[in-house]
């Protein structure tokens, strides 16, 4: 009998449509900050990261300090806004019928790999009901910024999964860098937060255009359930 299959999803920009909440507390954070605003694109484009070292992007001129105080406000005003309640980020189309389908498969085990904290996961498992469906969940707490490897690393020896029969889903070229680094088949998204050119330049091994595509891409990529 084959090992299980493990697919390891990305969540902002991949399963979760939240730029215009994650651009709102950027915003949020470089004002109260007094510092100036970052353009709408720069500040999507780190999103993937972990915060500290997307701040540390976007205001490669401050001191670190000052780039972790930044991160405090993001996720002051992130917590804000949950508590506030009916603003939630929506799935993308065909996300949760994806995750569905492929958990009904015996051999298939799905994770969680993501540069949010675990209290922000555990908030779009509770939304939308589909923390149910993941065998392994990684985040920003317990290990290095994307693209290391090491939440790949714990999701294969949390499942018991190789990494042969394994494969990394996301939107960012740090999502593929880390694919690649772990030894994973790695599928770029291309409705996400990076353009196809930069998950094609990163290295992907598929892009998709729609979660239709995923089930034969990951058979075309050598990951039969």
């Amino acid at each position: 009998m084959s090992a299980p299959r493990l697919v390891v999803f990305d969540v902002d920009g991949t399963l979760v449509d939240s730029q215009h909440l994650i651009y709102a507390s950027m915003q949020a954070a470089f004002a109260a900050a007094g510092q100036p605003i970052p353009a709408r694109g720069a500040a999507l484009a780190v999103v993937g990261l972990s915060l500290p070292q997307a701040m540390a992007a976007l205001a490669p001129h401050l001191p670190e300090a000052e780039t972790l105080r930044l991160a405090e406000h993001y996720r002051d005003d992130m917590l804000a806004r949950r508590r506030a309640g009916g603003d939630e980020a929506p799935l993308y189309p065909g996300a949760r019928a994806a995750l569905e389908r492929l958990a009904a498969e015996p051999a298939t085990l799905l994770g969680i790999a993501t540069g949010k904290a675990r209290r922000g996961l555990d908030h779009i498992f509770a939304a939308y009901d589909i923390g149910r469906l993941f065998a392994t969940a990684q985040t920003a707490d317990n290990h290095p910024s994307k693209p290391h490897p090491a939440m790949l690393l714990a999701a294969l020896v949390e499942t018991g999964c190789p990494p042969e029969r394994a494969a990394i889903v996301g939107d960012t070229e740090f999502d593929i860098a880390m694919g690649r680094a772990a030894g994973l088949a790695t599928v770029g998204v291309d409705w996400g937060y990076h353009p196809r050119r930069r998950l094609e330049a990163a290295g992907a091994g598929a892009i998709i255009s729609s979660f239709d595509e995923l089930d034969a891409t990951l058979v075309r990529l050598g990951l039969p359930p």
